[in-house]
């Protein structure tokens, strides 16, 4: 059962091919981000004019036919409006040119859903943790079976907030591995600290983050900031997997793969006596492969979309999909 997913929300453009569980093929190009962030109709324009290389190349590393495909998903949000598009317009041909059926994902069941599979965890605490959003999540079955949010960032996503950060630092590249090697030679400082019950904010300590930069050591302003917010998530991520009672803790996403924050989550995991885990990192970055898997589990599970659903939300949220087909 050959699934071949694509994967445009934001910078990359990913293809994956999954089967049986098995990631087959897992391709991407990613749009270079300058120090001017990403303007969504060019990141757009790049997705157009690599999608059919990258689609390609993926069925070759498969070392499967295109005519093996029994179906084809791709990420209707959240992410850019124009990227986005790309990537469902691609799908919907496939899907049509293939005559087989089309299945709509969330981008971030995508990343948990992998996460999970690759953890071996039957039903783990959820760490989302992106440029775009940061969740703490968990499957319920009060109402409908979905993805709770037990927690959440009350303004911006704490990937969003570092990269602001390393742009007014003026490091580069300006993303979150390169404020994690300032922050190697850096002294903790105190910082706005702002949780809310498994609620938190982040744009306050970013303010306070690119004041300090007047009169502070770099490596001492990035060191406090990492482990600000990254304390943050781990105190709701406790205080969210105590009253949940979940068994083991997955953190994925973009942001997962800062070495810091999975020591910080997997020690608070210990010191409660359950498992944790984060995947490697060619799956915590946006990629094809987890939404080519989260198609199969739909197709296989006998998921209906309906016609209406073919579409983008560029403000998908996690909580109002219904998981009839896990």
């Amino acid at each position: 059962m050959a699934v071949l997913g694509i994967e445009s929300s934001a910078h990359t453009f990913g293809v994956g091919i999954s089967d049986k569980g098995k990631i087959l093929a897992n391709s991407k190009e990613m749009y270079k981000i300058t120090d001017k962030g990403m303007i969504p109709s060019r990141v757009a324009e790049f997705h157009a004019s690599n999608a059919r290389g990258v689609i390609q190349r993926a069925i070759s590393e498969s070392g499967i036919r295109l005519s093996e495909i029994e179906a084809i998903s791709y990420t209707k949000g959240p992410g850019l409006g124009p990227c986005l598009r790309v990537g469902q317009l691609a799908a919907m041909t496939l899907s049509e040119t293939l005559s087989v059926p089309l299945y709509p994902v969330n981008h971030a069941i995508g990343h948990i859903q992998i996460t999970t599979h690759l953890s071996g965890f039957k039903d783990p605490l959820a760490v989302y943790v992106s440029g775009g959003n940061s969740q703490i999540l968990g499957i319920t079955d009060k109402g409908f079976r979905h993805y709770a949010i037990y927690g959440e960032t009350l303004d911006i996503g704490v990937g969003n907030m570092i990269d602001n950060f390393a742009r007014a630092a003026r490091l580069n590249p300006a993303w979150g591995s390169t404020v994690a090697k300032v922050a190697e030679n850096g002294h903790y400082m105190q910082m706005p600290y702002t949780v809310k019950g498994m609620d938190f904010t982040f744009t306050g300590l970013l303010t306070n983050a690119v004041k300090a930069l007047s009169s502070h050591k770099v490596e001492d302003v990035a060191y406090s900031l990492q482990e600000t917010a990254f304390s943050m998530i781990a105190e709701a991520s406790e205080r969210a997997l105590l009253l949940s009672g979940k068994q083991g803790v997955i953190l994925c996403g973009g942001v997962a793969q800062s070495k810091r924050l999975q020591e910080i989550l997997a020690a608070m995991s210990k010191s409660h006596g359950v498992g944790f885990y984060t995947a490697p990192n060619e799956y915590n970055a946006d990629n094809g492969a987890m939404i080519a898997y989260v198609g199969e589990l739909m197709h296989r599970g006998g998921a209906k979309p309906r016609s209406g659903d073919y579409t983008i939300e560029q403000r998908y949220r996690i909580d109002g999909v219904e998981l009839k087909w896990l």
